[in-house]
């Protein structure tokens, strides 16, 4: 049998200091300190077989995949099916004393938290990120991949891969920012998943 990788990595902090959900807003880059974790999650890849990369298109995973690129000595494709998802809470602060979804004409929105009601669905995100694996790992035969997307992408493919109901708790999430989620391929069958946060103590 022969292994494939395909590692999953966050992108590095934001620059947003009006703490907005963002989403799929553009525009919205990395801090510096976003620009350190990107930095050092790259170095994981140095030395490795890695001959695929992709990024969504966000300026965010954008910034973050150009140094495993410098590592890798690969250009960035984009993929646009890796994107954050779509939640109709973009624009607004959503945390805090502050969060404007106290607001109660925001709350028919909320509805159903298990699909979830205000984006889009669990399984329609966790069906174009698994196609996406499939397709690097397609590309990457024998080799390794790293796709640069977000948060709840990468969560939907974590829940799958280990047969999770994919509606959940966000607090019980383990993606930090610049982290790598790794699915080990023996010939098209997941056989391990790897996580590690090269850059949690920058």
């Amino acid at each position: 049998m022969t292994a494939t990788i395909v590692h999953l990595v966050r992108h590095g902090e934001v620059y947003n200091p009006g703490k907005i959900l963002y989403g799929r807003i553009p525009g919205y880059h990395l801090s510096s300190r976003g620009h350190s974790m990107a930095a050092r999650t790259a170095e994981v890849f140095r030395g490795h077989d890695v001959t695929y990369l992709a990024a969504s298109p966000l300026q965010r995973t954008q910034e973050t995949a150009q140094p495993i690129s410098k590592v890798t000595g690969l250009d960035v494709e984009l993929d646009k099916t890796i994107i954050e998802s779509g939640n109709r809470f973009e624009g607004l602060r959503t945390k805090g004393l502050r969060s404007q979804l106290w607001n109660p004409r925001r709350w028919p929105l909320m509805r159903n938290p298990l699909e979830p009601s205000w984006g889009e669905p669990f399984t329609q995100i966790a069906g174009r990120m698994m196609n996406a694996v499939e397709r690097a790992r397609d590309k990457a035969a024998g080799h390794e991949a790293v796709l640069v997307s977000h948060q709840l992408p990468i969560v939907m493919v974590q829940r799958t891969v280990l047969g999770l109901r994919l509606p959940h708790a966000p607090w019980a999430r383990e993606c930090d920012l610049a982290s790598v989620t790794s699915l080990v391929f023996q010939d098209d069958e997941i056989t391990d998943i790897y996580y590690s946060s090269p850059a949690h103590q920058i």
